[in-house]
This record gives C-alpha cells, sequence and structure tokens, in this order.
C-alpha cells in the first residue's frame, strides 16, 4: 500500500467526538449486489463507499489505548483512499472507507447506546477496545446480525462462532497470553514462588486460567498467594503490600487499567520487592507504564506481543515505521510517537479488512463475513516473525499466536527462555 503521491484523504481528521466521514451510508445503498448479482446491498454499503462502526474509549482512565484503537485503521484506511481510491472489493467495485467513531469512555451502557446510534448507518462495527463494553451490545449485534469483529478483546467468546455467529475477536486470548507467560516460567527448570494479581472480571480469570494451565505439569513452579481487584478500584496498595509479604520471586499482574499498572510497580519498590512481572501485552507500553512505574529496578519485566512496538527507537528507522508515523499524523491527526501498541494493531485491523474486503463478492454482511472467515497464514504489516492471522479456526480469535518479550530499558527483546 505504499504510494509516492497522497489525494485528499476519503477520511477527514478526526473531531471532538470523533464521529468520521458521514456521507454515503444510508440503508440499501444504491449497491446492487454487483456484476449483475441479485443480492440487496446491507446498511452502510454503496457501489462506491462502505462506512465502518468503532465505539471505543475516548475518554477517561482508557482512553490512550482506545484512542489508538481509532487513529490506526483511520490511518491505515486513509493513506489507502488517498493511494488507490479505497479498496477494491470482490465485486469488482472500489470503495472509499469511512469511519464513524464514538467514545463509550468504557461505560458498557455507553457503548450500547452507541452501537444503538450506528447500527443501522454502518456495514460492519469493528477495533473497539473492551471486555464488557464490547459484551454490552454483543447479543443485540447477533440478533440484529451487524458484524462485530475484529474487536480488542481477549474475550474468547467473541471468537466462538455458535455462541457468537456475528463476531470476530482480534487479539489473543486472555488465555493464550497467560499460558505463554506459565510455559515460559515452567521450562526454566528454576524453583520460582509466584503471586498473582488480577482483575476480578473475565478479563482476570482468563489470564489466570491460561497462567496455571501453562505450569499445571511444572513442579518447580508454587502459586504462593493470589489477590484480586476491581476494575473500577483507584488503588491497589494494599494488594502489593500483601503480596510482597510472601517475598515471592514472581508477580504475575494481569491488570488492564494503566494507573493502577503504573502505581503498583511503584508501590513494589516502596516496599523493596522486587521480583520479576509479568504483564499483559496491553499494559505493557514502554514509554506510557514501564518508564513512569520506573521498571529497569526489577530483575525482569516480561509481556507478550504478535507486533512491533511504534514506540522502539529502532521502529521510526525504517521506511514502513516511517510511513506508518506519516500516515497516523496526516489521515489520524495522530502526531505522537504512539505509547499503546492500539494504533499498530488497529492499523492491522485495517489490513484484514482489506483482505476481507477483496474477497467479498457481494455487498451484504453475510458475505463479508463469510470472507472474513477464510483469511489464513496472513502475515499482516507490523506481525513479528512467528504470529500470522489465522480466521478459519473456530474458538480462535484473528490472532492466536504470541511470543515472549523482556522489557530492555527502552522496548522489548523477543525471548525464549526465563532469567
Amino acid at each position: 500500500m505504499r504510494r509516492t503521491t497522497r489525494k485528499a484523504a476519503g477520511i477527514v481528521a478526526m473531531a471532538s467526538v470523533l464521529a468520521l466521514a458521514l456521507a454515503g451510508c444510508a440503508r440499501g445503498g444504491g449497491g446492487d449486489g454487483g456484476d449483475g448479482g441479485t443480492a440487496a446491498a446491507s446498511p452502510g454499503i454503496t457501489d462506491t463507499t462502505v462506512t465502518l462502526g468503532i465505539t471505543t474509549p475516548l475518554s477517561g482512565t482508557t482512553a490512550g489505548p482506545g484512542t489508538c484503537t481509532v487513529a490506526g485503521i483511520t490511518a491505515y484506511f486513509g493513506a489507502k483512499n488517498a493511494a488507490d481510491g479505497g479498496v477494491k472489493f470482490g465485486d469488482g467495485k472500489t470503495r472509499k472507507v469511512e469511519i464513524k467513531a464514538l467514545d463509550d469512555g468504557y461505560d458498557p451502557q455507553k457503548a450500547k447506546s452507541n452501537y444503538d446510534q450506528l447500527k443501522d448507518s454502518v456495514f460492519a462495527m469493528t477495533a473497539g477496545l473492551g471486555t464488557p463494553t464490547n459484551r454490552a451490545w454483543r447479543e443485540a449485534a447477533i440478533a440484529d446480525k451487524v458484524p462485530q469483529v475484529l474487536v480488542m478483546t481477549g474475550d474468547p467468546i467473541f471468537s466462538d462462532q455458535k455462541q457468537s455467529p456475528w463476531q470476530l475477536g482480534f487479539v489473543p486470548t486472555y488465555m493464550n497470553e497467560g499460558e505463554a507467560f506459565g510455559k515460559l516460567l515452567a521450562a526454566s527448570g528454576e524453583n520460582h514462588k509466584v503471586v498473582i494479581l488480577s482483575q476480578n472480571d473475565d478479563y482476570g480469570e482468563g489470564y489466570v486460567s491460561g497462567f496455571k494451565d501453562g505450569i499445571k505439569d511444572a513442579s518447580n513452579i508454587t502459586v504462593v498467594k493470589e489477590l484480586t481487584y476491581e476494575a473500577t478500584d483507584t488503588s491497589v496498595d494494599a494488594q502489593i503490600t500483601e503480596l510482597a509479604s510472601t517475598k515471592a520471586d514472581v508477580i504475575f499482574n494481569a491488570m488492564s487499567i494503566t494507573p493502577l499498572a503504573i502505581a503498583a510497580l511503584q508501590k513494589a519498590q516502596q516496599l523493596n520487592w522486587k521480583p520479576s512481572w509479568f504483564l499483559p501485552s496491553n499494559t505493557s507500553s514502554p514509554s506510557a507504564i514501564l518508564e513512569p512505574g520506573k521498571a529497569s529496578a526489577f530483575p525482569g519485566v516480561y509481556s507478550v506481543a504478535f507486533s512491533q512496538s511504534a514506540s522502539s527507537p529502532a521502529f521510526a528507522q525504517t521506511d514502513e515505521g516511517t510511513q506508518f508515523l506519516a500516515d497516523l499524523k496526516e489521515y489520524a491527526n495522530y502526531k505522537d510517537t504512539p505509547a499503546f501498541p492500539h494504533c499498530i494493531w488497529s492499523y492491522q485491523v485495517g489490513a484484514i479488512l482489506d483482505q476481507a474486503f477483496q474477497k467479498t463478492t457481494e455487498p451484504t454482511r453475510d458475505n463479508f463475513m463469510t470472507a472474513l472467515r477464510g483469511i489464513s497464514d496472513y502475515v499482516a504489516p507490523f506481525m513479528l516473525e512467528g504470529t500470522s492471522v489465522n480466521t478459519t479456526q473456530d474458538g480462535q480469535p484473528a490472532v492466536s499466536t504470541v511470543v515472549v518479550q523482556k522489557y530492555n530499558g527502552k522496548g522489548y527483546d523477543t525471548v525464549d527462555s526465563f532469567g
């Protein structure tokens, strides 16, 4: 998708509510089913445009990652629209991709309200961040037969075709990530005392379940204490103090709230407790979490990843990285180097949707879902070696493979052993 010239983007810059590109999205849309086809077009698609909807947090404690989820996909399709006039669908028509994005503040009730506002004017909903917020309107999307795809949650229910026929997750499940940590630690061959702090919901439970699966046959790993916190808590000082009293050498911190992740790292240092840390991919940002948390004080901070980090100094030295950052700035009005991985993730979502659109032979949501579920071994932009996109496996999200990485003080290095 590289290009030498830029035309006016089909996606306009983000406004205060990030409602983008409002034109040309009425029900029926004017599509006629393609070249001689008879299928009536679904809402949100015409012969020249296709509109995607997003509900995601653009305010509140998760505004940083949420804003990135809009910026990345906006940059991808903004550049695509400018370079190629849009995406060439399987019916032979080239359509500009337009995006409507609304703020849900990580509030499930607001997310449902946003969905109700968007559902009749968009072809598909995508890229939104959050488990409770995506769950809030999942059943409605099924009833309405509206695609809710490549969403940013590791909840496995979104990739279970029987329970969620109109859904597909994007990022690895919580269990995928947790198991990778457990296997790495178990393979060390050394004895380790582990404590666990997890969010008291499906998110935390999934990570812990995966971690325990990873160590289930390991006699060298002992979990000495497990505590939880609520997603609405403003402090985990009490939990960290109690966990520090065990003198465990590893903490598995299944945490999704950015300020709490920073505070947990800082509190452990105040207590002079310096275990190795395992952090989920969504709370492992070097610049947004590890640097303010002074994570270099610990012997090791590990996370998992499937994509390159835009905040890595090496990233901006590549042609692809330079172009990505330029696209973010030009088409998404996102001027800073992203501190969160979600900008690259949603850029990858754009690339996967592009692949699906190319195989969509009728302008219908049904046909699109069939096309989306037919992608295998696709290496999206910025994927790490050993990872790829596979949408054909029921029960798994589009990306289910991860590699374990260790913080090096600036970014991450991929590792194959603990220590």
